[in-house]
């Protein structure tokens, strides 16, 4: 049968085209090379025009990769895309700062829509990026710079947006989490879950930003400029991370009915919106707790809807090239220019939020001393903490291991206070005699 006798045929001839390019084709940019190469009538269907990838701009185009990019396609120069008018949209698929930032102004200037889920970039230039883009005309797309696969940054600016949003608790790295499942289900120490991370490709092989809370302040200075219009300097946000844990932790939570998570919180109060990463006790049984291995959670509260839950891979290859694919083609179609105009993101001219003084910010608290087994320790520990008004709601205290060594485990969790108090008296307890080795404090989320 001839085409011309096959309608299917006939849309695909006269279906318009728009020419994409990638810059970087690491693990996210060969999982969107594999959906562009090989479902595209998947996406011509939802696109309403085929995608042709027309350009890939990579260091080394030498380089072996699992995915069938064209040789002729790849290049190391960023020319063959912003000399190409009819390139239309750039996914820029490179982490860090520099030349990401330079890269991303100079495709701008080129007339270039830019679709990316460097979530670090958007952190540190969002400003001087999207005040850019909006001069030139152009739109930034960025869901996969938060959470992966999981539609979030969709669902607080587009699908909630008739809520005023009053908090969002989120596991936002997926390494943390993982190491943390590890820890509790397998008995694994703190340094063989980071091993066991990298042997699987969750961790990297410095591990410091995700461990750290680092990842997770950026990806919240995000959320909450959506959420509650807050300008966050991500370093500003106060974080605390896993890397001080041990197994310990984890089974004294769960002996008080808990199972810590790395939480990053955004929560709006009289004094102002309050952010924080830390690792955290959370209620055995939760939506949150029961969050496993590498994936990421967000619940969000709004006035209208009220609490909404959303949880999935929080990264890997196809899941975030999901979410960039997705941006891609509302980029194509026009969606993401509309919202982009409408919502004004990271301007100058938009009125900043006040952020509360974290020092005032209320909660109960998980402490766990290594101490001395001697007479009126409890007694010492308990009066530091009543010197600044905070109160114990139970107090677990073990015998001491049989090694000689005298030293015991005194875990308490305290009854609602601010986070000044409790590092204040933590503190004053650290510099106590019997003090043996640093002391461990997380926030509870009941």
């Amino acid at each position: 049968m001839r085409d011309s006798a096959n309608p299917r045929a006939i849309q695909h001839n006269v279906m318009q085209h728009t020419k994409i390019a990638i810059v970087g084709l690491g693990t996210v940019g060969r999982g969107v090379a594999r959906l562009l190469l090989e479902q595209g009538d998947r996406l011509a269907r939802h696109a309403g025009r085929r995608l042709e990838l027309a350009q890939v701009v990579v260091k080394d185009p030498a380089k072996k990769r699992k995915v069938a990019v064209p040789p002729d396609i790849i290049s190391t120069e960023l020319a063959r895309i912003t000399n190409d008018p009819e390139i239309a949209v750039v996914v820029m698929l490179i982490g860090g700062l520099e030349p990401a930032r330079s890269i991303a102004l100079e495709l701008l200037a080129a007339g270039k829509d830019l679709v990316t889920a460097n979530k670090a970039l958007l952190a540190e230039h969002s400003v001087e990026l999207f005040e850019r883009a909006r001069e030139l005309g152009r739109s930034i797309a960025f869901e996969a710079s938060v959470a992966g696969g999981i539609p979030i940054l969709a669902n607080i600016s587009q699908c909630l947006s008739a809520n005023r949003f009053e908090s969002i608790h989120a596991i936002l790295n997926g390494t943390s989490n993982y190491i943390l499942s590890q820890m509790e289900a397998h008995g694994a120490s703190y340094a063989e879950a980071v091993s066991e991370a990298q042997r699987l490709g969750y961790a990297e092989a410095d591990p410091t930003m995700d461990v750290d809370g680092s990842d997770a302040a950026q990806k919240l200075a995000i959320l909450a400029h959506l959420a509650f219009g807050a300008h966050a300097d991500w370093n500003a946000i106060p974080r605390q991370g896993i890397d001080t844990l041990e197994l310990a932790d984890l089974r004294y939570a769960k002996e008080l009915g808990y199972r810590i998570k790395l939480l990053a919180v955004a929560q709006r109060t009289p004094a102002g919106v309050e952010l924080h990463v830390s690792p955290t006790l959370v209620r055995l049984g939760s939506s949150l707790a029961d969050v496993r291995g590498a994936d990421n959670a967000v619940s969000v509260v709004g006035d209208a809807v009220g609490r909404v839950f959303f949880s999935g891979p929080g990264a890997g290859q196809m899941p975030t090239a999901s979410a960039v694919v997705a941006d891609l083609i509302d980029t194509v179609v026009g969606r993401t220019a509309i919202t982009f105009r409408t919502l004004e993101l990271w301007s100058t001219a938009t009125p900043t939020v006040a952020l509360s003084d974290y020092e005032n910010v209320a909660g109960r608290y998980y402490l766990r001393f290594n101490v001395a087994d001697e007479p009126r320790v409890l007694a010492e520990v308990a009066g530091r903490l009543g010197s600044e008004g905070v109160s114990i709601a139970s107090v677990i205290q073990h015998e001491a291991a049989g090694s000689g060594e005298g030293v015991v485990p005194l875990v308490i969790m305290t009854h609602n206070t601010t986070e000044g108090a409790v590092c204040r008296a933590v503190d004053a307890i650290d510099r106590l005699p019997f003090m043996r080795g640093a002391s461990i404090r997380m926030r509870v989320r009941d």
